[in-house]
């Protein structure tokens, strides 16, 4: 039995048909249980609740082998501890008792960068929590997402602009989410692995941000450009969205340490090298939303 945190999610909705084309028995924890693909519904057990509960996870864990594990999001959260740490602890507390023996975590890279990172650095606390546990215990580490350029995408359909707070210049890894879900279905369906380690998640290529844009026009037919904005600016369009002052600093740390070269400290290996590269996830994922 593998549970699967976060189901609904991006990347927890793209790693149970792994799972079950496998043929994997795979029970959810979900808030909101109506929100699962109906032919995944249908196939998996539920659990109804939040994963940061203790009640709810003892009852998910038990009889389970395997863990997949995403905290989710919370831009209003008065801290980051509240989100990684405080909201992991109670998994944490049942896990070796319900027998589970893998768990496998979204996390991200950076371990061992000197200095405050923000959100990566909360990430990180929560991978020790994780293999404090006694289990054996796999982080996914990954740069940043393709994927988080849909929010931009009516700017780039209606100003031919994407904007950031990061050098145009800066080339980085950058990876899909679809390949983050492929990496642990891999994991949670071949548990000979132990100890604690991580598993990074780099995409094919480093790309800058021009990169993207200069992509983006040739995918779209149309010119895009980038425009970098000053963390002040970035700062303030947090807040404005309605994120908290500790989750807006937490973004502007992460941001700093990856401007600063975090990500591109993790060596390129053919391992850890995945397949969905920006133009194809451009083609099949961002172009139909701005065409939309």
């Amino acid at each position: 039995m593998i549970v699967v945190t976060a189901p609904t999610s991006s990347i927890g909705r793209q790693l149970i048909p792994h799972l079950l084309e496998h043929g994997e028995a795979v029970r959810v924890i979900a808030r909101e249980p109506a929100r699962l693909a109906p032919e995944v519904a249908d196939r998996v057990e539920v659990v109804r609740g939040s994963h940061g509960e203790a009640a709810v996870v003892e009852k998910a864990f038990a009889g389970a082998d395997a863990v997949f594990w995403l905290p989710p999001s919370n831009p209003h959260a008065a801290s980051l501890e509240a989100v990684y740490q405080e909201f992991c602890r109670p998994a944490c507390a049942v896990l070796a008792g319900q027998g589970v023996s893998h768990v496998v975590g979204v996390s991200a890279l950076g371990r061992g960068f000197p200095g405050q990172a923000g959100n990566i650095s909360a990430s990180l606390e929560m991978d020790d929590m994780f293999a404090a546990t006694g289990v054996s215990y796999r982080a996914l580490t990954m740069p940043s997402f393709m994927d988080n350029l849909l929010r931009q995408a009516a700017s780039i359909r209606d100003e031919g602009v994407f904007y950031g707070p990061t050098p145009a210049d800066l080339k980085a890894p950058t990876c899909a989410r679809r390949d983050i879900a492929a990496a642990g279905a891999r994991l949670l369906i071949d548990r000979s692995w132990s100890g604690v380690g991580s598993v990074p998640v780099l995409g094919p290529e480093d790309l800058s941000f021009d990169d993207m844009a200069r992509i983006l026009s040739e995918v779209l037919g149309k010119p895009v450009r980038y425009q970098e904005v000053p963390l002040e600016g970035f700062r303030a369009s947090l807040l404005g969205g309605g994120v908290s002052e500790a989750m807006a600093q937490g973004m502007i740390d992460m941001t700093v340490a990856k401007n600063n070269g975090l990500d591109n400290a993790e060596p390129r290996t053919v391992e850890a090298t995945t397949p969905t590269s920006f133009r194809q996830w451009c083609e099949e994922e961002l172009k139909p939303d701005v065409q939309a």
